[in-house]
């Protein structure tokens, strides 16, 4: 096939970055940001840099079908004719049983726009059911709800070329350091450009983003309605709102201006447990602005009260004119590469295609004609999104759930009932890429997907801009494209339910799909009747909307006042603030919170495939601020056993000062893949918004109390095959009270596990899956009355593998220092026997690596600050920083905490 290069987009957060895909002979070799893309011109973050190296084996993917036919029987491979007849089947025989409310799909902001359509066809246009959400409304849906609330029509009123203009940036609860450190990177050379120009961070946290602030709002979790309602209160009485925009272009003014009356900066700022001062500060740079930007992300839509945050906000930039100008909007980040495009065609229970509403009898007319079916096939009814659908699956409402390209057993809050639920369907299909997830796992049929580098389509970014996705390879084994597999199973499903009829599925290439989401789309807010595959294939990227005859899409949304309403004028909300769902309390005195890790993507199932990735951040942890931990007696490494009203974990403890005293702190991507646990959402909240239906994810009330585990066991191999190893190993770990699986550079895999006492059956499981038996390269040491059993293999006269298993935490420095010396790979000096010497085990402090593709360490970057180097000065030595940039901001906190030489 020869060596070619395809021009693509990366498959991580809305940024939408372009990139080109370098193969040869089936394979991707390389990933290179692409200049041309204006979205990241050449840019691209750590993650996006490594989807070369995540796609180099196809090892853990799925990759033909299984099916199992009782629940207690493993799956077995299939051929595709059997398994798409017993989906079709299966949804047919309950359909009739039971009526189409009784199946449900669950997608995925993964998915292409033209995949994403078809779904939305299959299930609202073939099913009869509006029974279709996505992990989108985990993601975005309050920043929809309240776009339409406010706008009239759903999508963010910016582009990127605002980041560029804007004179003030407010980030609220968004680190867009690690969720979109793309758009940091364009921030910081604006900022540089322009040194007037004022950021505000809104964030509980002191995270990388708030760190680099002129002003940090470090409010309590959950009090932002009444930060903005405060700023607010400061606007119009100092005379610093625009009057005149007021009056020509708004409605609902006058009741916002009596209801914040009595939310005075003051009042706000004891609520927000901040300074009077600050919050005054934040609203009269947002004010005198000329251009005032608003970057906003999970913070505020992963709430139960998440449609009002988002309109308290939209409320200070309509107040102040400051929308529709460069410069100047509120700007919902999407989470996902292609949520938006999920919403343009529908894909969710509660809309229709383009922007239409389910409940409307016209709007239901005119997709049913496009489709060519009986308007009365399209439900009146909207459907159960994601939280409820669960709910719906556990009482038994819903009997089968079709699941692609997601992973609920993951990321859904309450874990314990979201397995439940899967555990009652008579029916759960997966359709993934990866073989390995917590939701496979459930899985009665699995379907083979292709994943990024091998699927055509398109995807919309946080910009609204439309851009290609291009194939560089064919999918491994049998796995096929999604909408290949949604249209298999459609026509089978078609067949069955109304023999004889012609099918909706005829012609579905992806440039055919694509013109047929356009059509739809005419006349609407977000009208793309002038584009197609050939016009983005020729003229690049586009954004929305772009009517039939225009040149170039629309890049601010609103520039001449006039909204999408039915009178054409945006409306502000008066809405009050609320606290969080569940308040702590002496039983549950802790506030958890979720966030990001910088270098991994969601449930990992890609991103946990690479050693560099777990560099900066190696191991799962729950994070506290010191001086908690002092008054509890804790101390850093401690193992913690966090409990909600829901459910449980066990996580290793670490002190973290960017906390404020009362909150702990928890990354999302942890799972049961590399956890002995689902994760951080054992214990989440599920109460969602009345609004939005989005959980509150950021949110839950926990106590955390010391667990006593004194058997431990640390176990690492160097490995050709990682991902393999880490599945074969990732059964054993719910049989602890503690364990987890983290990759470390160059090639090693290790695990920690802790119980109560000594599970020897599960010790020599775990040494045979390591292939740690004795002989003349594995030397052993046992002490039965201390509990203490230690293995070290060597290969090629160098460490190859370890496991030091004891009754005490004691021989935790000895393991810590072999895992240094595995990592090495150097060969090894002396006897052999001195590895079990007291004398080699000194405590090892392992080192902090900061950049992660350069893979340097915190100490010598720390040794340049205090010898008076700069931060640039140490990106030219060093190299790091000077690669993706995601490390940057983290080097300047610690610049700004060394204290430099006079």
């Amino acid at each position: 096939m020869g060596k070619t290069e395809t021009r693509s987009t990366c498959c991580y957060c809305g940024t939408g970055c372009g990139v080109l895909i370098a193969s040869e002979d089936g394979r991707i070799t390389g990933v290179r940001g692409d200049p041309e893309h204006p979205a990241n011109f050449g840019r691209l973050c750590s993650k996006g840099l490594n989807l070369a190296a995540s796609a180099a084996s196809d090892s853990g993917r799925a990759l033909y079908p299984e099916m199992r036919l009782t629940r207690d029987a493993p799956r077995q491979r299939v051929d595709w004719a059997s398994a798409l007849d017993s989906v079709a089947e299966s949804f047919a025989r309950i359909i009739r049983q039971h009526g189409p409310d009784a199946v449900a799909f669950y997608v995925s902001g993964q998915l292409l726009t033209e995949d994403y359509y078809l779904f939305n066809k299959l299930a609202k246009g073939v099913v009869g059911s509006n029974n279709i959400d996505t992990n989108s409304r985990l993601c975005m849906s309050s920043a929809v709800t309240a776009y339409k609330k406010a706008f009239g029509a759903d999508g963010p009123p910016t582009c990127y070329a605002d980041l560029e203009q804007a004179d003030c940036v407010l980030f609220a609860g968004s680190n867009l350091a690690y969720a979109h450190p793309v758009l940091l990177r364009r921030l910081e050379e604006a900022r540089a450009a322009r040194p007037d120009t004022r950021w505000i961070v809104i964030d509980p946290r002191r995270t990388d983003t708030a760190a680099m602030a002129d002003l940090h709002l470090q409010i309590q979790p959950g009090t932002d309605v009444a930060l903005f309602n405060g700023m607010l209160h400061h606007l119009i009485w100092e005379g610093l709102v625009a009057e005149d925009y007021i009056s020509a272009h708004t409605a609902g003014f006058a009741e916002l201006k009596q209801m914040v009356r009595n939310t005075t900066p003051k009042m706000a700022a004891e609520i927000c447990g901040i300074r009077e001062e600050d919050l005054i500060q934040a609203a009269e740079w947002f004010g005198h602005s000329p251009a005032s930007l608003s970057l906003y992300c999970m913070g505020l839509n992963q709430s139960s009260h998440g449609t009002d945050k988002n309109l308290a906000l939209i409320n200070l930039h309509l107040a102040t004119g400051q929308i529709g100008k460069p410069g100047a909007g509120p700007f919902s980040l999407t989470g996902q590469p292609n949520a938006m495009g999920g919403r343009e065609v529908g894909g969710m229970a509660t809309m229709l295609a383009a922007h239409r509403d389910i409940d409307n009898a016209e709007h239901r007319a005119e997709v049913a004609a496009h489709w060519g079916v009986p308007t009365e096939r399209l439900s009146a009814t909207p459907g159960l999104p994601a939280i409820a659908m669960f709910d719906a699956l556990q009482q038994g409402r819903i009997k089968a759930i079709w699941i692609a390209c997601s992973n609920p057993a993951h990321s859904l809050p309450n874990l314990p009932q979201v397995r439940a639920a899967l555990a009652q369907a008579e029916l759960v299909v997966v359709q993934d890429a990866f073989a390995h997830t917590d939701t496979t796992a459930l899985a009665d049929i699995l379907l083979p997907a292709a994943t990024w580098g091998e699927k055509e389509g398109t995807v919309t970014n946080s910009e609204r801009r439309i851009s290609r996705v291009r194939a560089a390879v064919p999918p491994p084994g049998e796995a096929q494209s999604d909408g290949w597999i949604v249209s298999q199973i459609a026509r089978r499903l078609e067949a069955l339910l109304y023999p004889g009829a012609a099918s909706l599925f005829g012609n579905t290439d992806v440039a055919s799909v694509f013109d047929e989401h356009r059509a739809l789309t005419t006349g609407r807010d977000l009208d793309i009747s002038g584009l197609s595959h050939a016009v983005l294939d020729s003229a690049g990227s586009q954004q929305w909307p772009l009517p039939a005859g225009a040149v170039q899409g629309q890049a601010r949304r609103y520039v001449d006042g006039v909204f999408a309403t039915a009178d054409g004028r945006a409306r502000f909300h008066a809405v009050r603030y609320q606290p969080p769902a569940e308040n702590v309390s002496a039983h549950y005195p802790f506030r958890l919170l979720t966030g990001r890790l910088r270098d991994q993507w969601h449930g990992m199932s890609r991103t946990g495939r690479l050693p560099q990735l777990f560099a900066h951040r190696p191991e799962p942890a729950l994070e506290m601020h010191p001086d908690d931990a002092e008054r509890r007696g804790l101390q850093a490494g401690d193992l913690l056993r966090i409990s909600s009203k829901r459910g449980q974990l066990v996580l290793p403890l670490a002190l973290s000062r960017e906390l404020p005293g009362g909150t702990v702190f928890a990354a999302m991507h942890w799972n049961g893949q590399f956890l002995n646990s689902g994760g951080i959402n054992e214990a989440s909240q599920p109460q969602v918004d009345g609004q939005s239906f989005q959980p509150e994810l950021k949110h839950a009330a926990v106590k955390v109390e010391k667990i006593s585990l004194p058997w431990r066991v640390t176990a690492a191999l160097r490995c050709d095959d990682l991902p393999a190893m880490q599945a074969r190993l990732a059964p054993l770990l719910c049989q602890c009270s503690y364990a987890a699986i983290a990759l470390h550079c160059p090639d090693v895999l290790l695990l920690r596990a802790a119980h109560q006492q000594a599970l020897d059956d599960w010790l020599q499981q775990l040494l045979d899956v390591l292939g740690l038996q004795p002989g003349p390269e594995v030397l052993e040491y046992r002490d039965d009355r201390r509990g203490v059993v230690k293995r070290v293999a060597w290969a090629d006269g160098a460490l190859a593998g370890f496991v030091f298993a004891s009754s005490s935490a004691t021989d935790g420095p000895a393991a810590d220092s072999l895992l240094l010396q595995l990592q090495a790979g150097e060969p090894w000096q002396g006897s052999r026997l001195t590895v079990f010497a007291p004398a080699g085990q000194r405590a090892v402090v392992r080192e902090k690596v900061i950049c992660q593709c350069k893979q340097v360490g915190e100490n010598v970057i720390r040794q340049c600050l205090e010898r008076g180097d700069s931060v640039e000065h140490i990106k030219g030595t060093l190299g790091c920083g000077s690669v993706c940039g995601s490390c940057v901001p983290e080097i300047k906190r610690m610049a700004a905490s060394v204290a430099q030489p006079a």
